[in-house]
């Protein structure tokens, strides 16, 4: 692990790390079981390779049965509270992972839950359930975060499952997880595998940058034509996996096996991993009005329980559209349903970077336009909100005046005030035209809200990052560059959101070259990570923006009737 000046990882990140994880369990369900919950029985349930994984079994009854069952696969222990399903009439199946609580075997989180040769234990454990005397044949599986990955691991290899509540789960754990635009999300994943025990994983996927075979066992958007449950697939805009949870229901939904396609729902709320904690953008009380768990009880009851009625009048898709927050009966601040997703169909709408720091419709015309800064990896740009999980950082909408008023190492583009409200949904992209004097180096985006004069907040919506050796693509690196004189094209991908800019608002678009402790630095030389006492350099980078590099940021309006 490379150490940056003033980074905070010591004893009470720690601790605060253990309490925020314990903060979300318990939100779950985690913790204990309630004093009218249910008996459990323990099972050692033995995997293809005889490794015995340990298993609770809570029945509705001793009577009465067999029952739909719905099966939860834990990397943080049995001890859970799911006595409301229990009550609706399901069998619920809790287990340990392999090497993980008390289950038996190697510790290797996910290596063997998805479709690796005789490393499937995910459909093992389902086989398993399938056969016991208290299970009717309807099997569907429970769970959020990471166990929702365990879920969507075992979708491709399981024709016994007939639905999956898939919450807070990313698609692909390459691009939604692990890597964004190649560069290693250092802060989430160092963090959470110390959290769990198994630091050495890290070592393990920072020894893949690259997308390949490595990855393709953790990539089940590649294998949606296998996948034959439908899914209920929940998330929020600034959760650390929101596009990956958006990406797995669009792919199952056009391209899922028979059973899955055309079967699934999607429920995009304004949350973050860990819920609205923000003090910078004030949430408005009507975004609890949608009964997540109504919806998940109707969805479960029509495809384990034969009600055939159960979704009648459920839209296929539930959004929360957000905005201003200050302005009496602003736009948007509502929930919002569709049949799919995006809700209607759109279009690009691109807003150009000028030379003199705006944000324009009309294309550039002048030559030889560009801005520069220097990006020094050991100085990198700080985070301040968005998609984060670990509790060193914040999450959430937050006003990046705290660094933009003062930092040099960043670009602000602004539009003009908004004559009408702008409403955006679906994903958004900025193309950079860029240049620098390093070998290889990266480029932040931010997509923010500027509020009227007044106000001035600077709310941070969206960000991500590119390495600029990935242009090409990630499975392979391209070539090194040769100098400032050579420019390059690099698509930065922010992700999607539903939002609507008031009127008076402006477009705000900021870039950098680092969103640190999020992502790792790039030292600038063209290795693929830093490493201790290794060569880091200052970069030169410069961003294009004339007739002949139009740099852009592209925002998802609806298309024209």
């Amino acid at each position: 692990m490379i150490r940056v000046p003033n980074r905070k990882c010591g004893g009470a990140w720690l601790v605060a790390a253990m309490a925020m994880v314990a903060s979300h369990l318990c939100w779950a369900g985690f913790f204990g079981r309630g004093t009218d919950a249910p008996a459990r029985l323990f099972e050692l349930v033995c995997m293809t390779d005889g490794t015995g994984l340990a298993t609770d079994v809570y029945m509705p009854g001793t009577e009465g049965g067999p029952w739909p069952a719905l099966l939860v696969r834990s990397t943080y222990g049995r001890d859970m509270d799911y006595s409301g399903l229990v009550k609706d009439g399901y069998a619920v199946v809790v287990q340990d992972l392999r090497g993980m609580g008390s289950s038996l075997g190697k510790a290797h989180v996910f290596y063997y839950d998805g479709w690796r040769e005789g490393m499937m234990d995910g459909a093992d454990t389902v086989a398993w359930v399938k056969a016991q005397p208290w299970c009717n044949g309807r099997i569907g599986t429970y769970g959020e975060s990471a166990l929702a990955m365990t879920q969507m691991l075992m979708a491709p290899v399981v024709d016994d499952v007939a639905a999956q509540y898939l919450n807070l789960v990313p698609s692909n754990f390459y691009t939604d997880a692990t890597y964004h635009g190649g560069v290693f999300l250092e802060n989430l994943v160092e963090g959470w595998l110390l959290l769990i025990g198994q630091p050495d994983v890290t070592t393990l996927y920072k020894s893949h940058p690259r997308y390949g075979e490595f990855w393709s066992h953790y990539d089940s958007v590649t294998r949606s034509s296998e996948i034959t449950a439908p899914g209920l697939f929940v998330n929020g805009w600034y959760d650390i996996f929101s596009q990956g949870t958006i990406n797995g229901f669009v792919s199952r939904e056009k391209e899922g096996g028979e059973g899955a396609k055309g079967e699934n729902y999607l429920v995009m709320r304004w949350s973050a991993h860990q819920g609205d904690i923000t003090d910078e953008y004030a949430f408005k009380e009507n975004r609890h009005s949608l009964n997540v768990g109504e919806i998940r009880r109707k969805f479960f009851a029509a495809h384990l329980k034969g009600d055939a009625h159960a979704l009648d009048g459920v839209p296929k898709v539930h959004y929360y559209v957000m905005g201003d927050d200050r302005t009496p009966d602003a736009p948007g601040n509502e929930w919002r349903s569709a049949e799919t997703w995006p809700p209607y169909p759109t279009v690009d709408m691109p807003f150009y970077l000028s030379a003199d720091s705006t944000l324009s419709i009309a294309s550039p015309a002048g030559a030889n336009d560009s801005q520069g800064f220097v990006f020094d990896p050991r100085d990198p740009y700080p985070n301040y909100g968005g998609a984060n999980l670990m509790p060193n950082m914040k999450w959430g909408p937050y006003d990046q005046r705290k660094h933009s008023t003062t930092r040099k190492d960043l670009l602000k583009f602004v539009s003009p005030p908004l004559e009408e409200p702008l409403e955006i949904a679906g994903r958004v992209r900025v193309r950079l035209h860029v240049s620098t004097d390093a070998p290889d180096t990266d480029f932040t985006a931010k997509l923010v809200d500027v509020f009227p004069e007044g106000d001035n907040r600077e709310i941070l919506m969206l960000d991500n990052i590119r390495r600029v050796k990935t242009r090409l693509g990630f499975s392979a690196a391209a070539p090194l560059l040769q100098g400032p004189d050579q420019v390059v094209e690099l698509d930065i991908d922010l992700w999607s959101i539903a939002w609507v800019f008031n009127r008076g608002h402006r477009v705000g678009l900021h870039i950098s070259s680092s969103n640190w402790p999020r992502y790792e630095v790039n030292c600038n030389t063209g290795a693929d990570h830093p490493t201790p006492g290794g060569e880091m350099r200052a970069a030169h980078n410069r961003v294009h923006m004339d007739c002949a590099h139009p740099s852009a940021l592209y925002l998802p309006v609806k298309a024209a009737e």
